[in-house]
């Protein structure tokens, strides 16, 4: 397939296919003397997409219409909402002029779409009143340029060739659309059948997202449209434990930490995390930084992989465990503090017998069933 660029013009329809999809955000001119930035927009566009490796499609969102009709306002501006979360680049170029482009609305698209991590902007230095939104471009690390071809340029070095997405895939942007565990999630639902219909970003917050999704439920042929995804990478979670007597007897490693979700300020956890690498090689990572305890690669004993709460989160833990000696248990609680305190990670160490941790509620449900998975396992 070639290289191609489909221009939507105001209420026209998208395809329902592209690889990339863009807005041009910005002043439309108020009266037809005025000559609109839009269609030069287009042709920088149509140049370096073309002149691409194979490409694809790429999908120009321009928010004027196609033969210069204005005649339903609350129709534009529904349409601009709709396009607006459908791109993957929202290029804002603000030419602004307070007689024939004063860019009103344009402010207040700025405010909502400048920390959405999928706007570029641009404008000429002798424009008018941008300083407040060169202001917040550089707060959000949003790239910025001095003319057109150079925000167009912006928008699509970080598109690079885009993702082929059909019907309700192209509602997940590509800075979604990339994430691996957006891609795990997503498989998953297709490979039982079901099919997204349409999604909302919710949040993006580093490598967490939440999705607001609308599905088609292939096994009751029903369509579910009131829940939201949250996802994150997977995590590695070890259980580090010294056998008791008995079940209730048996020491298990804990960690605390301050979490802001949890109702009493610090929660009890086991050792774990995400980060680079497999899943054996993450989980003695974290339990090296979240305990100070180094262990051998061939002490993890490997549990499986399962979700920790199927009903909101789409990530995975993937559980191990390891026995200590009686010298690595005494030390750990007098090991300090640990973590990394950069990244707003502070733990401390606590050794508690299982029937205590039932007993007194230490850990959440999650954390006591993947205890007990192990434990029983074990003994």
């Amino acid at each position: 397939m070639g290289a191609d660029l489909v221009v939507v013009y105001a209420h026209e329809e998208p395809p329902d296919r592209w690889e990339a999809a863009v807005f041009l955000a910005g002043p439309t001119p108020r009266s037809p003397e005025t000559a609109s930035w839009r269609p030069a927009a287009v042709a920088a566009l149509r140049e370096r997409w073309l002149d691409g490796a194979d490409p694809g499609r790429l999908v120009v969102f321009v928010p004027e219409h196609r033969h210069g009709i204005h005649d339903d306002y609350v129709g534009q501006v529904e349409w601009e909402e709709r396009c607006l979360h459908l791109s993957d680049e929202v290029i804002f170029f603000v030419p602004r002029d307070l007689d024939t482009m004063p860019a009103f609305t344009t402010n207040v698209e700025w405010g909502m779409w400048h920390d959405s991590g999928r706007t570029v902007f641009g404008a000429p230095p002798q424009a008018p009143k941008n300083r407040y939104l060169l202001h917040y471009a550089a707060k959000s690390g949003v790239p910025t340029a001095t003319d057109l071809p150079a925000t167009v340029a912006a928008a699509l070095d970080r598109i690079g060739p885009g993702a082929s997405r059909t019907g309700g895939e192209r509602e997940i942007p590509l800075l979604l659309w990339r994430e691996e565990s957006v891609r795990r999630w997503y498989a998953g639902q297709c490979a039982a059948g079901n099919v997204l219909l349409g999604a909302r970003v919710v949040f993006r917050f580093g490598d967490h997202w939440a999705l607001h999704v609308r599905m088609h439920v292939a096994a009751e042929d029903r369509v579910k449209d009131n829940e939201i995804v949250v996802g994150r990478p997977d995590v590695s979670v070890v259980v580090l434990y010294r056998l008791g007597e008995t079940l209730d007897e048996t020491e298990v490693v804990l960690v605390r930490e301050f979490r802001s979700p949890c109702v009493n300020g610090f929660v009890h956890e086991l050792p774990g995390g995400s980060g680079d690498g497999g899943p054996a090689e993450v989980a003695l990572a974290e339990v090296e930084e979240e305990t100070g305890l180094v262990l051998a690669a061939e002490r993890l004993r490997e549990h499986g992989t399962r979700q920790v709460n199927a009903t909101m989160s789409g990530h995975r833990a993937h559980l191990f465990s390891a026995g200590i000696t009686g010298d690595e248990l005494a030390r750990l609680p007098s090991s300090g503090t640990h973590g990394l305190a950069a990244d707003g990670e502070v733990t401390y160490v606590e050794v508690a017998a299982f029937g205590r941790i039932r007993r007194e509620r230490l850990v959440d449900w999650s954390c006591l069933g993947m205890i007990t998975e192990v434990l029983l396992e074990v003994r």
